[in-house]
C-alpha cells in the first residue's frame, strides 16, 4: 500500500511539473509567432494532434500492462490504404470504413496473440509488425494514392464543427479519453490493468485472466489505430501506403512523457492529455517558425528520452531522501 501510495503521489508531481511545462511552451510559442495565439491556430494544431492523441489513449493502457504497441501508425495506415483500395473499386464508403476498422481489429489481434500465446516479447512484435504492416499497405497500392473522395467524407476530416472551430474529430477523441479516464480510475479493468503492469505473477494468482485482457488491449489499439486512419484518410483526402509514416514516435513520447512508467503500473490519463497538449505545442511552434521536420523529430527524440529519464532520476532521488530521512530518525532514537 505504501509503494502505491508514493506512486501516485510522485505521479501528482509529475502532473504538475507537465502543467508548469505546458505553460512555458504556450509563452515560447507565442515568442516565435505572433500568430500562434489566435483562434484559428488552435483549430489547426487540434486537428493536426488528433490522430495521434486517439492512438495514444489505448497506448496508455498496454504501457500501463506492461506492455507496449509500436506498430500503431502502421496499422493506421493499413487501414487507411484499405479504405482506399475499396473505395477505388467502387463499393459504399460505409463498407469502405467498416473494412478498415475490421482490418484494424485483425491487426491488433495478431499482435495481441503472438504476445499472449507465443510469450513473445511485445517489444519485439510489433517491431516486426510494425514493417509487417507497412509492406502490406505498399502491396495494396504501391506508390500510388486514392484521393477521388467525396466531399462529405473530407469534409469530416478537416472541417470543423458549426460556429465553432473545433474539428470533428476532436469529439472522438473527447468520448474516447473520457471513456479511458472512467476506466482507468473507476472501473475493475483499471485496476486489473495496474496489477499486472506491477507484478504480472501475483495479478495471475490473484484470479485476474492476464492473457485475456492484454489481448483485449492490443485488440482495442488496433481498431482505435484503425479509427485514428480514417480520420487521417479523410483530412489529407487521400489513402496512402506512407500515411502517418514516423506516428509510433510521437505516440510513445506522449504517453511516457504524461507519466506513464515504461515498465507498467503507473499512469493516468490527465497526464497523457497534458503531454500530448505540450508535444502538439512545440510541434506547432516549431512549425510555425518555419523549423523543418527533421529538427522537430529530434526535439520529439530529445523529450522521449527526458520522459525516460526524468521520472526514474526522480524517483532515485526521492528513494535517497526517504531512507536519509529514515537513517536519521534511526541514529536519533539510538
Amino acid at each position: 500500500m505504501k509503494r502505491i501510495g508514493r506512486a501516485w503521489k510522485f505521479q501528482a508531481s509529475w502532473e504538475l511539473l507537465l502543467v508548469v511545462l505546458l505553460l512555458l511552451s504556450i509563452i515560447m510559442g507565442s515568442s516565435l509567432s505572433p500568430y500562434f495565439l489566435s483562434a484559428s491556430n488552435f483549430s489547426l494544431m487540434a486537428g493536426d494532434i488528433m490522430e495521434r492523441a486517439i492512438m495514444a489513449l489505448p497506448m496508455t493502457l498496454i504501457i500501463i500492462s506492461g506492455e507496449i504497441d509500436l506498430s500503431v501508425a502502421s496499422v493506421l495506415g493499413l487501414a487507411s490504404v484499405a479504405l482506399g483500395a475499396l473505395w477505388a473499386g467502387g463499393h459504399p464508403l460505409w463498407l469502405d470504413i467498416s473494412f478498415a476498422l475490421l482490418v484494424g481489429l485483425v491487426a491488433g489481434l495478431f499482435n495481441g496473440l503472438l504476445v499472449t500465446r507465443l510469450g513473445l516479447p511485445s517489444l519485439v512484435v510489433t517491431l516486426g509488425t510494425m514493417a509487417l504492416y507497412r509492406g502490406l499497405a505498399y502491396v495494396v497500392l504501391g506508390d500510388q494514392a486514392v484521393s477521388n473522395f467525396p466531399d462529405t467524407f473530407t469534409n469530416f476530416g478537416f472541417g470543423t464543427i458549426p460556429g465553432t472551430l473545433i474539428p470533428w474529430s476532436a469529439i472522438i477523441f473527447v468520448v474516447l479519453a473520457l471513456s479511458f479516464l472512467v476506466v482507468l480510475s473507476r472501473g475493475s479493468l483499471g485496476r486489473q490493468l495496474y496489477a499486472i503492469g506491477i507484478n504480472q505473477e501475483a495479478a495471475r494468482f490473484a484470479g485476474i485472466q492476464v492473457a485475456r485482457v492484454k489481448l483485449l488491449l492490443f485488440a482495442l489499439s488496433g481498431i482505435i489505430a484503425a479509427i485514428a486512419g480514417v480520420i487521417f484518410t479523410a483530412r489529407f483526402a487521400n489513402a496512402r501506403p506512407d500515411n502517418a509514416q514516423g506516428f509510433e514516435l510521437d505516440v510513445v513520447t506522449i504517453v511516457l512523457l504524461g507519466g506513464v512508467n515504461i515498465f507498467g503500473g503507473r499512469g493516468t490519463i490527465i497526464g497523457v492529455i497534458l503531454s500530448l497538449l505540450i508535444i502538439g505545442i512545440v510541434r506547432n511552434a516549431l512549425g510555425l517558425a518555419d523549423v523543418s521536420g527533421d529538427v522537430q523529430n529530434v526535439v520529439i527524440g530529445v523529450l522521449l528520452v527526458v520522459s525516460v529519464l526524468g521520472p526514474n532520476i526522480a524517483q532515485r532521488i526521492q528513494s535517497a531522501i526517504t531512507q536519509r530521512r529514515l537513517a536519521l530518525g534511526s541514529s536519533k532514537r539510538a
